[in-house]
């Protein structure tokens, strides 16, 4: 049986709390996409300029760091596809939505360990994960399809699976613009014939 939440975890922060927070989470996306290893939660704390003990109060365990890190960038991503379609022809929007998502593969570098343990353990459900990213780049597919830049065929398991393999082999090659030039390849191949 679940308990329910104490009063003081239903409240929401108080302003200078919520800007701790909301930077901490920079900081932490930002340290875990410039290494291969997990940065120290100390290393965390001094480039959000807060202390461990800040750090610590928002997120009790880097388990809890890498699952808030991990949530905010899934939507990032799935807002992100609404936002590019409502500002973008579809084939751009889809196209600009690739390179966010090439970011959201790049931010899990430093926390592969941990978020790997935590998938293993259940805590982080990668169906519900993949569930809600195919379902953006589902948005963006129907109104390519429906505009006539993008073709109708086009899947987004398939656009999914081309992008995370494109992005796998560019990681390896050491060479950034590769995986530019590898996605931009993928949308030509989206265009309609």
């Amino acid at each position: 049986m679940a308990t329910e939440p104490s009063p003081a975890a239903q409240q929401p922060l108080r302003a200078d709390a919520a800007r701790n927070r909301e930077t901490v989470l920079a900081a932490a996306t930002r340290a875990f996409a410039a290494s291969d290893t997990e940065p120290s939660m100390r290393e965390i704390a001094r480039q959000a300029g807060v202390g461990v003990a800040t750090l610590f109060r928002h997120f009790p365990t880097r388990e809890a760091l890498v699952d808030a890190v991990y949530q905010d960038q899934v939507v990032r991503l799935t807002a992100g596809a609404r936002e590019l379609l409502a500002g973008h022809p579809p084939a751009q929007a889809l196209r600009l939505w690739m390179d966010l998502f090439a970011d959201w593969q790049a931010t899990k570098h430093g926390m592969t360990d941990t978020l790997l343990a935590m998938i293993d353990s259940g805590e982080i459900s990668l169906a519900h994960t993949r569930q809600e990213l195919l379902s953006a780049i589902t948005t963006i597919l129907d109104a390519g399809a429906t505009a006539g830049d993008i073709r109708a065929d086009a899947r987004a398991d398939d656009v999914a699976a081309g992008s995370l393999g494109m992005l796998a082999v560019a990681a390896k090659s050491g060479e950034p613009a590769q995986a530019r030039r590898l996605l931009d390849l993928l949308m030509d191949g989206l265009r309609p014939r």
